[in-house]
């Protein structure tokens, strides 16, 4: 019988929201995935034919290619990708548990935090730092990227990821590939700007460092954070 046709209280989705997630069975969270089965056969069908393929061990399933899901009948790219994509979230929110979130709070700590991203870049980079009331490091977003001598910066872009992030305040890193540490009046002129925004949406802006691949310019360092 064709899952429209079951009581809705068995249905996957409809199960989940009368009963919550944890009433679902291995099958039927799979079947939600896959959104569809196929002619002759349920979601929940195909789920199981893919919990049986891999001897009902979400471990070994979770170890299976798009390439290896595909071979199984009624599995096509795009709920192979579906399957892999969940697992792999799953891989990296485990990898996340228990991890201690990075507190900056000098702007020596903040470019080291950094250098992984910015480090021998040829073109210019933006990005936000979201932090804590306990300046611990929620979320770090490139915001744009450009050429040699420099990158757009969209104010409503930047501050709509901080308010997503629900940060308490920010910093501000971008790089310069020519090494120079001396601001430009562009950018004194943009951290000006952004400074008196983050004050409106009660967002503080802690700092804006210049990156350099042999060091930085800090213009909370030189008072010019106000």
């Amino acid at each position: 019988m064709p899952i429209q046709q079951w009581a809705e209280e068995d249905r996957p989705r409809e199960k989940m929201l009368l009963k919550g997630r944890s009433a679902l069975s291995d099958a039927e969270l799979i079947a939600v995935l896959l959104g569809s089965g196929m002619a002759n056969q349920s979601a929940v069908d195909l789920a199981r034919q893919v919990l049986q393929r891999c001897g009902y061990n979400l471990d070994h399933l979770g170890k299976l290619s798009v390439n290896d899901l595909t071979k199984i009948k009624g599995i096509g790219l795009a709920k192979a990708v579906t399957l892999v994509s969940a697992f792999e979230l799953g891989r990296r929110r485990n990898q996340g548990l228990g991890r201690e979130r990075i507190i900056l709070k000098t702007a020596q700590e903040v470019y080291d935090y950094m250098k992984p991203h910015l480090l021998d870049l040829p073109h210019e980079e933006f990005w936000v730092l979201s932090l804590n009331r306990a300046n611990a490091v929620i979320r770090a977003n490139k915001i744009s990227a450009g050429g040699i001598a420099g990158t757009v910066v969209d104010t409503r872009m930047l501050f709509k990821e901080a308010l997503e992030n629900l940060a308490n305040s920010i910093i501000l890193v971008h790089n310069h590939p020519s090494g120079t540490l001396k601001p430009s009046e562009a950018d004194e002129y943009l951290t000006k700007k952004l400074v008196e925004a983050g004050k409106f949406l009660e967002i503080q802006v802690l700092d804006h460092l210049i990156f350099t691949d042999r060091g930085y310019y800090s213009f909370a360092d030189h008072g010019t954070i106000l």
